[in-house]
């Protein structure tokens, strides 16, 4: 694997460190579904033990971003088209009851938020860098899903987003589909700024199911 997405952070490297280059190094599909995590190679690139490259994977084992085998070690969590379909399915319920819930906490701080994380995708997506419009699509959607007494449901969507984030970089790596989600994005502020529940959550099911499609057009292009 190459090294350049995990870089040496100093004097200060924990395991925190660690977690946040081995999540970049998935963002970035340097670790592709299905590679192995060496964990020795993670370790000398970060300058560190491996003990600590160990706790971060078991914080992304816990969510569901690697998968640990017995004498093989740990490697990127591979979805079948079957995963993906559930996972999707799971969203868009929780996300539809949690778009609701917000829409009518969501106020000019917000809102700005939203504006600001938006424009933060359309400029990531023109530049192409995948990892910076992820971050941002992610600051996006949950400034628009959060709101007062939805901690669980939150929680469990964030381990949702968690577990498909290496499939989410396969679908940015479109420019035409880059072009879409801003697209999309648009719609959905639209949806927001005139307060309608019902249109805000069938475009979030759009912009998901869109790109559902995508991701199993390219896991199974012959269509299996």
């Amino acid at each position: 694997m190459s090294t350049s997405a995990v870089r040496p952070a100093g004097p200060s490297t924990t395991a925190q460190h660690a977690l946040e280059a081995l999540r970049r190094a998935i963002v970035a599909g340097e670790l592709r579904p299905g590679q192995r995590v060496r964990q020795e190679e993670i370790a000398e690139g970060l300058g560190v033990s491996v003990a600590p490259v160990r706790e971060a994977l078991r914080v992304l084992e816990q969510e569901g971003q690697v998968t640990y085998q017995p004498r093989r070690g740990y490697s990127v969590t591979e979805l079948l088209v079957g995963d993906l379909e559930e996972i999707y399915e799971l969203r868009q319920v929780l996300e539809a009851r949690a778009a609701r819930s917000a829409l009518p906490t969501l106020d000019a701080e917000t809102l700005d938020r939203i504006d600001l994380a938006a424009r933060d995708c359309v400029v990531a997506a023109e530049a192409g860098d995948v990892a910076a419009e992820l971050e941002a699509n992610r600051r996006f959607h949950f400034a628009l899903l959060e709101s007062p007494g939805r901690t669980h449901a939150m929680r469990l969507i964030r381990l949702l987003w968690d577990s498909t984030e290496a499939y989410r970089a396969l679908y940015y790596n479109s420019a035409e589909e880059r072009q879409k989600a801003a697209e999309a994005h648009d719609r959905i502020r639209a949806a927001v700024r005139r307060g309608d529940a019902d249109e805000l959550v069938a475009e979030l099911d759009d912009h998901r199911t869109r790109a559902l499609v995508v991701l199993k057009r390219i896991l199974a292009p012959d269509g299996a």
